[in-house]
């Protein structure tokens, strides 16, 4: 039984110092509460497993008054047993799990304060006791943050301990479906729990972070998943779990529509913070590659995935078998979706002579001649429940992306792996036209499943920057999604140098932001740029 838990990060950096107004602008949460109200994480119950630091007592406990919540709000287990009080004969606080908290529920300061309940485990035992059991009952928690790992992968051996690991979690989280938002480690190759295929990889973005990098060492899959802005995976971990947590209860309540289930389900979850999260300006990926091997996705951005679960599901156009292997261009362009952005919850299914491929029409056009488009498409689906992972740890079923020009015929973009469970597309460029989203599942004798459940995010936008002047001053403004875009300005267009320095930060107004400058502030030029980090 592997029991060695490592920290990701070293002791003693204080919550105080990372949670910031900045990081709220970074992450789309100030865009968030600016056009909705009440998503605090309600009704959502999160675990906080952490590893202990060997004092006596053991130190691995939150204590709910550096947090700022009651102590009805938290329950305590290790193998000296549980309780429901603090402080408490079962450990002592920690102050890494303090302010991994913090982060997430933190009254001051946190992304998601209104927590239905939070379990304070020590890792060992959340480890031996569920994800290593399939016998014993899981805990009732969709999200479970884990700023901890298990320690560098280095040889054939680790290699090994890292399938079996993955296997587990991945194993508990297709159970009841939880999602576990992961450190990969600082530094280094990614390594478990961040390595799982139905978990979130969280990369710490950031200058000299030291996050550790993808690929995984069994079989060159993508993780991290996505990033976030922190010095450690510690850090960057927790964001995502108050991020996770907002989109969670969005959903429950019915901002993505009545599917509420569908759209709580870890799948989209997934779909939507990838699909929603900003690309570094050095982001790459490759066709069988589909996430960058530091960033993943690229930063989160919840005000972007919210704005993609409020588009609503959206069904396929239409679904056709092609025989095995064969080519599957667009079809006749029809029941085009009726939206630019949204998720849809869906199932293929082939055979073992047949792919299969769902359709999704886009009509990609607005009132601006000559526009082009920003696309974006996340496509995410479950390694199955597998017992035997220690005979076959690696079988998922294989799903790609594809998007076609329906017009040319010609294929615009796509993502083929087949090692990930996760596929994406992403085009910054795209004219306006007719479109064909393919979610493709290949048929045949080696498939895991005849059919597949998966989730999908999509977002075709364009962004304008409109300017006009009112006595002195000039006043630029833009759309408030997607979020992630920053104003530069230059002197000229022969050798433009576009810089931010003395341009004041946007005001949100009315779902614009607005930047005001004077007409002599020196810029005669400006643009909109992404990443704003």
């Amino acid at each position: 039984m592997i029991r060695t838990i490592v920290f990701s990060v070293v002791a003693g950096f204080l919550f105080t110092t990372f949670v910031s107004a900045s990081l709220a602008d970074q992450i789309g949460f100030a865009a968030l509460q600016s056009v909705t109200t009440n998503l605090n994480g309600s009704g959502i119950r999160l675990a906080q497993p952490e590893a202990e630091v060997a004092l006596s007592p053991p130190a691995w406990e939150i204590d709910p008054a550096g947090v700022g919540q009651p102590v009805t709000l938290f329950s305590y287990a290790s193998d000296a047993g549980t309780a429901t009080n603090y402080p408490n004969t079962l450990g002592a606080n920690s102050g890494h799990a303090e302010a991994v908290g913090g982060i997430i529920y933190g009254i001051s300061a946190g992304l998601a304060t209104n927590l239905a309940h939070v379990d304070s485990l020590e890792a060992n035992y959340f480890y031996s006791n569920y994800v290593g059991n399939d016998a014993l009952p899981a805990i009732d928690d969709a999200i479970v943050n884990q700023s901890f790992t298990f320690g560098a992968v280095t040889s054939q051996v680790s290699i090994a301990q890292e399938q079996q690991l993955d296997s587990q979690y991945d194993n508990y989280a297709v159970q009841n479906n939880t999602l576990f938002v992961s450190a990969p480690n600082n530094g280094g190759p990614v390594c478990p729990p961040g390595t799982a295929y139905n978990s979130l990889s969280v990369a710490a973005f950031g200058v000299d972070s030291g996050s550790s990098y993808g690929p995984t060492l069994d079989n060159g899959r993508c993780k991290p998943d996505i990033a976030a802005p922190a010095p450690f995976t510690s850090f960057s971990t927790p964001v995502v779990s108050g991020v996770a947590a907002l989109i969670m209860q969005a959903a429950a309540r019915g901002d993505g529509g009545t599917d509420t289930v569908s759209a709580g389900d870890m799948r989209t979850v997934r779909a939507l913070l990838l699909n929603g999260a900003v690309k570094p300006a050095d982001w790459t990926n490759a066709i069988t590659s589909p996430l960058d091997a530091r960033y993943g996705a690229g930063v989160v951005n919840v005000f972007n995935a919210y704005e993609q679960l409020a588009g609503g599901k959206h069904g396929y156009s239409s679904s056709v078998e092609v025989s095995q292997g064969a080519d599957h261009p667009p079809g006749t362009f029809g029941n085009p979706i009726g939206a630019l952005r949204g998720w849809d919850f869906n199932t293929n299914t082939s055979s073992a002579i047949q792919d299969s491929i769902n359709h999704y029409y886009f009509d990609i056009t607005n009132a601006v001649p000559g526009t082009v488009f920003t696309a974006t498409a996340t496509l995410e689906w479950n390694r199955a429940y597998n017992p035997a992972y220690m005979i076959n740890p690696g079988t998922i079923n294989n799903l790609n992306l594809y998007l076609y020009n329906v017009s040319s015929g010609n294929l615009v973009a796509s993502s083929v792996s087949t090692v990930d469970n996760v596929q994406q597309v992403y085009v910054p460029r795209l004219p306006a036209g007719r479109y064909d989203l393919q979610v493709w599942k290949a048929g045949g004798i080696s498939i895991s499943t005849p059919s597949e459940t998966y989730a999908l995010a999509f977002d075709f936008f364009s962004s304008q920057l409109s300017v006009s002047s009112a006595g002195g001053t000039v006043v630029l403004a833009w759309p408030l999604y997607p979020d992630g875009f920053g104003l530069a300005g230059s002197t000229n267009l022969l050798s433009p140098q576009w810089s931010t320095n003395n341009l004041p930060a946007a005001v949100i107004m009315g779902g614009t932001n607005v930047v005001t400058v004077s007409a002599t502030n020196g810029y005669e030029f400006f643009r909109l740029q992404r990443p704003d980090f």
